[in-house]
């Protein structure tokens, strides 16, 4: 599901991550929402069915995940400090939302540099045991490219706004992505642990052309029923009357996925 959410974004400067904390597994008769601003140089306020959620959310900020009554809910994006959300940027949309799901909504740039979004959903079936997930999604104002694991090519020309996944061994990998077809990492090598009982979510996003490409990282329990911790943070998403906490920690990094020579890779056209 793809819903342009914002209408436009400028250059930004900054090699960055955002990192989440993991994100506890779906409660019963729940659904899941996180929420990754992926375009640069661009600061603005969200409210959700009216309400005020995220102020001045910024470039690289991963806020959430909120577990959320199932249902549609209205989202509109104004400019940062907006008195309220009556003259918005772009919205409001509708964002439907199912019982049992974890999805992460990325307001990011297309190919050609265009603001655009994207509605993921989470894989959080079970993994086996000793096993994680690693999921890469291509967020990012950049060609496709190949995703480098171990100093193989692990999955071939990802382009936007595609995802692939892969289950693997739990251990440490070393990552680094090229232009597709080419040799040269355009980010990395950089080391990516993947946990057991976990979906490692790595997005690349910024402009390659503007020297803004940057990394988040977002970690979603499976159903196995491993341990997990609580996502650290103060700002977030909220429906009235809920928190939404968000785990944000802004790192230089030269790591835009990563991914395992593992079997039952996916690649997901969207």
């Amino acid at each position: 599901m793809r819903t342009s959410i914002l209408a436009g974004a400028a250059a930004g400067t900054l090699l960055a991550a955002g990192v989440a904390g993991p994100a506890l597994a779906v409660d019963d008769g729940m659904t899941e929402l996180s929420v990754l601003h992926g375009i640069p140089d661009l600061t603005v306020d969200v409210y959700v069915n009216g309400d005020l959620t995220l102020d001045d959310f910024a470039p690289g900020d991963l806020a959430g995940p909120l577990s959320l009554d199932p249902g549609t809910y209205s989202v509109a994006i104004t400019a940062s400090d907006a008195a309220d959300d009556s003259d918005p940027v772009l919205g409001p949309i509708d964002l439907p939302l199912e019982e049992g799901m974890s999805y992460t909504a990325v307001a990011h740039l297309d190919e050609g540099g265009e603001a655009t979004a994207n509605l993921f959903t989470n894989d959080i079936s079970e993994t086996a045991s000793g096993e994680g997930r690693l999921t890469v999604r291509h967020t990012a104002a950049a060609p496709a490219v190949d995703v480098w694991a171990n100093g193989e090519v692990a999955f071939e020309s990802l382009a936007n706004p595609d995802e692939v996944m892969a289950d693997l061994p739990a251990a440490t990998y070393e990552a680094a992505v090229s232009v597709a077809g080419e040799t040269d990492p355009v980010l990395g090598p950089t080391d990516v642990p993947v946990e057991e009982g976990m979906n490692t979510i790595v997005y690349a996003w910024g402009s390659a052309e503007d020297g803004t490409l940057a990394v988040a990282v977002q970690s979603v329990a499976t159903h196995t029923g491993m341990p997990s911790a609580v996502s650290a943070g103060t700002q977030g998403l909220a429906a009235e009357g809920s928190g939404f906490p968000a785990g944000l920690v802004v790192v230089g990094a030269a790591m835009v996925a990563a991914a395992g020579l593992a079997t039952r890779a996916v690649l997901v056209r969207r």
